[in-house]
């Protein structure tokens, strides 16, 4: 697994609900679980993430606000993919809607282009992800 420097924790609303989106939808690996409170470490292509049930009946020193819908605000988790396509129709299967259809996009660095082939989701909290796939390298002329 090996441990990554930046882990982030989304808490959720209905756990079995989004460890059913992560896990059997786009295909992000259980490491372990936690009952109490409802916990899950997952990982996707060396990407971790951790989900946990929130309680909005307890207070609790890691939440900063009132979560309402969408949660997340102002924030995309992008994760590398080897195959966007994939899960482009895996979540169409399922009935997810897209917030951004499959795209390819350029990023400028220094003097090079960097290809990336993507899609936007939002989980069942309305956290924004964003799977990118390399689509290569071009030279600015």
């Amino acid at each position: 697994m090996g441990i990554k420097p930046l882990k982030p924790e989304l808490y959720v609303s209905n756990y079995k609900k989004s460890l059913l989106f992560y896990s059997e939808i786009l295909g992000f690996k259980i490491e372990y679980t936690r009952d109490n409170p409802k916990f899950a470490f997952l990982s996707y292509r060396g990407a971790h993430l951790m989900i946990q049930e929130c309680d909005p009946s307890k207070e609790d020193e890691y939440v900063t606000g009132k979560l309402e819908y969408p949660f997340g605000r102002g924030i995309n988790f992008q994760i590398e993919t080897n195959n966007v396509q994939k899960l482009n129709d895996l979540l169409k299967k399922n009935n997810y809607p897209l917030r951004m259809e499959l795209k390819d996009s350029w990023y400028k660095v220094k003097d090079v282009l960097h290809g990336s082939r993507q899609i936007l989701v939002q989980d069942p909290d309305g956290y924004l992800l964003r799977f990118s796939q390399s689509i290569g390298k071009k030279s600015v002329t």
